[in-house]
């Protein structure tokens, strides 16, 4: 069989198999694997079992659940069949984030249901779509060719919802038996519904709890309001400061390490075309409510500059309100991160920010969690031009690289501790996604397109490096194990 009939093959069994795959991916999501503390961790690790079921019907050989102390599962599987060709290490994660609300969840959070080409349930997309695609992708070709162009090793963590704290040492511990040419991560989002895009640039994120006290218990706002400051107001103050007119992080010093994006950046953010309208519309922003850019300028205020935002904030409760005077007032404070940023750098800044603002002689306690630093990639290793290149023939239409405001913390230790090999960022979230909010959904016809991509990739870069010798500039892993 020809190279094009092969992939021809494949494509034609996964479209005759979709169903079943889809099948798998309800089946999968179905199960509530919320790695968050206070979450039964038996469903995480019911989650991996699956996972792992569904990896050695696609053909993956060598599939096991893996860990390190303290975390929930991994799993494993590889192919390394084809020797020469290089090996591609496949990445996504079985964990998902809390429903959040119920009530506001169209349909059940953990019972798929479609709408409008669009299936609707928590971890749907962020990241149990990933796990299908790198299984259709394999099995299709292995149930048609019976073997791949490319070696292939998948890994499919457990705790990326709670920052993949251990990755970093699950990294270093298998390290040799992970060891690829490339690895292509697929937790990311298109630009656009039906647009195939590649993230070149990651946010990093800092978090930190702030507590102002007052109080040694609530007062009645009658008999004591008026002498007494009031914690609430005094932490509303500090958050008040945080951020200039234009919504521009306003600590002293902290915009000094941002770098402006390329001339080349901003001709690519150009291409991509967004408006103010269109932005509006897919953040579901109220009418009247400001903008702090306009057109490609928003890109570059998600993309490429730092943003504080008040995740939560707590005083009371709503349903039990009194004319009281709180006793203390609690935030979660967070801080995106852009390249060139440090995250020790900047929780350090804006601590000392938080502490040396806070009003009235109250007490202000800042707990900071662990940071992650923002990542970027050059994209001009060759593996980038084929990645393209897939995308294009699976979706339909040219692919476009983008940069992406959230964060990924393991996207850094993946590319470090694998020996800076490149990383690929694919993913199958849009900006209708709601991934980590009430009615996450994944658009199907997408779904289908990223796996065809995935499928057309393994071809693609098997063609490519055989055809260049200087490919891999001399370092290919040829499957090793």
């Amino acid at each position: 069989m020809s190279d094009a009939k092969a992939v021809e093959a494949a494509l034609a069994r996964y479209d005759s198999e979709k169903g079943k795959h889809l099948e798998d991916l309800i089946r999968l999501t179905r199960i509530p694997g919320v790695s968050f503390d206070g979450f039964d961790p038996a469903e995480v690790e019911r989650s991996a079992v699956c996972t792992k079921g569904i990896l050695e019907a696609a053909g993956f050989e060598n599939v096991e659940l893996m860990r390190i102390p303290g975390t929930h599962p991994y799993v494993y599987g590889d192919w390394l069949k084809r020797p020469g060709a290089p090996t591609v290490l496949l990445y996504a994660h079985h964990d998902v984030q809390p429903p959040m609300r119920e009530e506001v969840w169209k349909s059940p959070a953990f019972e798929p249901t479609e709408r409008d080409g669009r299936l609707f349930a928590r971890g749907i997309a962020d990241d149990k779509a990933g796990v299908l695609i790198h299984a259709a992708s394999v099995a299709s070709w292995l149930r048609t060719a019976g073997t791949l162009p490319v070696n292939v090793k998948v890994i499919i963590e457990g705790e990326e919802e709670i920052g993949s704290t251990h990755l970093g040492a699950f990294l270093e511990k298998y390290k040799e038996r992970l060891r690829a040419d490339t690895v292509v991560l697929t937790d990311c989002s298109n630009f656009d519904t039906g647009v195939p895009s590649l993230t070149t640039t990651l946010r990093g994120l800092i978090s930190m709890d702030v507590t102002v006290t007052g109080l040694d218990h609530p007062l009645h706002s009658g008999m004591w309001g008026g002498p007494i400051p009031d914690p609430v107001q005094g932490l509303a103050k500090i958050l008040a400061k945080l951020s200039d007119d234009n919504g521009r992080p306003a600590v002293p010093g902290i915009l000094d390490d941002v770098k402006a994006p390329s001339a080349a950046e901003m001709e690519d953010y150009r291409k991509l075309g967004m408006t103010d309208a269109e932005f509006r519309k897919q953040a579901g922003i109220e009418p009247g409510v400001k903008l702090f850019a306009k057109d490609e300028g928003l890109l570059t205020r998600m993309w490429r500059e730092p943003s504080i935002s008040v995740n939560s904030i707590q005083a009371g409760g709503k349903k039990i309100a009194g004319n009281v005077i709180m006793d203390a007032a609690w935030a979660r404070v967070g801080l995106r991160l852009v390249p060139n940023m440090d995250h020790a750098k900047a929780t350090r800044m804006l601590k000392e920010f938080i502490e040396n603002n806070c009003p009235w002689g109250l007490k202000v306690e800042v707990v900071p969690e662990q940071g992650a630093n923002p990542w970027m990639t050059r994209p001009d290793h060759p593996v980038f031009a084929v990645a393209k290149q897939s995308l294009g023939r699976g979706y339909g239409r040219d692919a476009v690289l983008i940069g992406c405001g959230g964060t990924i913390p393991f996207v850094d230790s993946f590319t470090r501790v694998l020996g800076n090999i490149p990383a690929l960022l694919v993913g199958i979230e849009d900006p209708y996604t709601n991934a980590h909010s009430e009615n996450e959904s994944l658009g199907l016809a997408d779904f289908h397109a990223a796996v065809r991509s995935q499928i057309h990739f393994f071809a693609d870069l098997a063609a490519a490096s055989a055809a260049d010798a200087g490919f891999w500039g001399g370092k290919k892993d040829l499957g090793r194990t």
